[in-house]
């Protein structure tokens, strides 16, 4: 087995930074769903992030690919990995707080690893991760509750859409890596938002109608956050933290994801959230640093048997 990579200062400055700017993003989401039909936050957020990733690509001179031959796979995976998630996030958080979708959404690594060992030869579950993906499924049961079996409703759907949000996240990678892995990936990554935005513009103007231009100020800068600091900039810096770090350790980001979106909910939307919600995100948490065993690593140097 190939030994783990270390976590440089570079790279653990790159994951600091994503989990913010995604932690960031659920409170620009509650901002705009206060204006924005659900549709036209995907489009647009898609659209815009789609721009500036091709501008970053045409400026850095990166090779651009035969659109003909990759439409369906941007159209495919563009769907898998950003229209249906960011759509179900969207409408979840109608529902349910913020800082409530960002733990939920720290189960998008466990999923990750679920589906690439149900797919790839190469990616076997083990012990090691069998047993971190079990706790954080655990974890998942812990917030949602068993008693929201019994009372179904508006919120416990809004939690399902959001692991439904998370699962589309990990198919996406699997999805992405059969169909897109010839292609530099910042270029995957401004095809797949491209995709994207073929499927969630005609979508907002079938379901949602014109979009409404006469926003204020705070609902235009959510939009653009969410779009070029929550989209484009972390696809950028994400790919050179994978170069860095490797994909294990890239995926420790949703760790830092969620106690940003809960300090912000908290402090800014005046959100509160049960101790199962807390308790749930430690197991999903301690399910994701089982994944990764660098402490269990730790843990036998410190007690050799």
């Amino acid at each position: 087995m190939a030994p783990q990579k270390t976590i440089t200062p570079a790279a653990w400055a790159g994951l600091f930074t994503m989990g913010f700017l995604w932690g960031c993003s659920f409170l620009a989401v509650a901002i705009l769903i206060r204006e924005l039909p659900v549709f036209w936050i995907v489009a647009g957020r898609v659209s815009i992030a789609a721009l500036v990733l091709w501008a970053y690509v045409l400026i850095k001179g990166f090779p651009l690919p035969a659109f003909s031959r990759y439409l369906w796979r941007f159209i495919l995976v563009g769907c898998l990995t950003s229209a249906v998630p960011f759509l179900l996030i969207s409408w979840a958080q109608h529902h349910i707080p913020s800082g409530l979708a960002g733990i939920l959404n720290a189960s998008t690594a466990i999923f990750g690893v679920l589906f690439a060992a149900l797919i790839f030869a190469d990616e076997k579950l083990g012990l090691r991760k069998g047993t971190g993906v079990l706790l954080g499924v655990m974890g998942i049961v812990t917030i949602i509750g068993i008693e929201a079996l019994r009372s179904f409703d508006l919120t416990s759907l809004g939690q399902l859409a959001m692991i439904g949000a998370t699962m589309c996240y990990g198919l996406s990678n699997c999805v992405g890596r059969i169909l897109l892995s010839d292609l530099r990936p910042e270029v995957a990554a401004a095809g797949m938002l491209t995709g994207a935005a073929l499927f969630a513009l005609p979508a907002a103007f079938l379901i949602s109608g014109l979009p409404p231009v006469t926003l204020r100020p705070e609902t235009w800068g959510a939009l653009f956050y969410l779009s070029i600091l929550a989209t484009s900039l972390p696809y950028i810096i994400y790919y050179k933290v994978i170069q860095l770090a490797g994909a294990g350790n890239t995926s420790l980001t949703t760790l830092i994801v969620a106690p940003v979106s809960i300090a912000l909910g908290a402090l800014v939307l005046g959100e509160s959230l049960s101790l199962q919600a807390y308790v749930g995100f430690g197991l999903i948490a301690l399910g994701l640093l089982v994944i990764d065993g660098r402490v269990l690593t730790c843990l036998r140097r410190q007690n050799p048997a």
